[in-house]
């Protein structure tokens, strides 16, 4: 698994065998657009994996990830709808019968928020994509806030899920996974969001509301602290904007 933050130079050259192709989980939040203008800024031609799996906001993440996928001129977009992650329930991201909760930051435990083995049923989407489309990587959003929460965020799982991919493909096929921000923070990706030019406006982060943001679960809570902390406004609209700035 890489994760470093470099930047190659894109190739100049338009010969298919000289040509760089990844996948993006490309879910339609700030942490997945900032990922996808990274690979594009490292010279990849883009293949937008987003999927709708039964969360309570996935219209408004669609039309966010299908926005983005324009923006970055993908290759592809390929849109998976799958019910079974809902059918499981247990994460109140999916499952109606429980409340998303209100934002504790300084929680231990593993959030309501977090869906049963999610990642390794997307990075399972976005390995087939690439092996059919002849992709050298996938690219994957997660960093260390996220890992603090959820365990099929953390670089262990990656790293684990990249031999299995290995053992699990072609003998000619060589796919990597990609987490470019895996160590970093919420603040630090909104930081290169900025410096890359992501169109902020169309990610969508609640886990509650499709418009407008509620401004108070987790996932609000980090991304608008994340801009208050580089003392920038999130351009997406908030039911309402509490101060999670860091303290000094």
């Amino acid at each position: 698994m890489t994760d470093d933050t470099s930047t190659d130079d894109a190739s100049t050259d338009d010969s298919p065998s000289d040509e760089k192709r990844a996948v993006v989980l490309l879910s339609g939040g700030m942490d997945s657009a900032t990922t996808a203008f990274e690979a594009k800024e490292r010279g990849y031609e883009i293949y937008a994996l987003h999927t709708s799996y039964g969360q309570k906001t996935e219209s408004t993440e669609y039309e966010c990830a299908r926005a983005l996928a324009d923006e970055l001129d993908a290759r592809d977009f390929l849109h998976i709808e799958t019910s079974h992650l809902k059918q499981i329930g247990a994460s109140s991201l999916t499952d109606d019968s429980m409340a998303v909760e209100d934002a504790d930051m300084d929680a231990d435990e593993i959030p309501t928020s977090y869906v049963p083995f999610r990642n390794a049923n997307l990075l399972s989407m976005a390995v087939s994509y690439a092996e059919a489309n002849d992709c050298e990587t996938v690219f994957v959003g997660a960093h260390s806030e996220d890992y603090s929460g959820y365990p099929d965020c953390r670089p262990e799982f990656f790293e684990a899920f990249e031999a299995m991919v290995e053992v699990g493909t072609k003998p000619d096929t060589h796919i990597s996974l990609d987490v470019p921000f895996v160590h970093d923070s919420k603040t630090d990706i909104a930081r290169r969001g900025l410096e890359l030019g992501v169109p902020f406006e169309h990610t969508w982060s609640c886990y509650r509301a499709e418009e407008p943001a509620c401004g108070t679960c987790d996932s609000c809570a980090f991304r608008l602290q994340a801009f208050q902390n580089l003392g920038e406004r999130d351009p997406i609209p908030y039911a309402e904007r509490p101060d999670y700035v860091d303290a000094a």
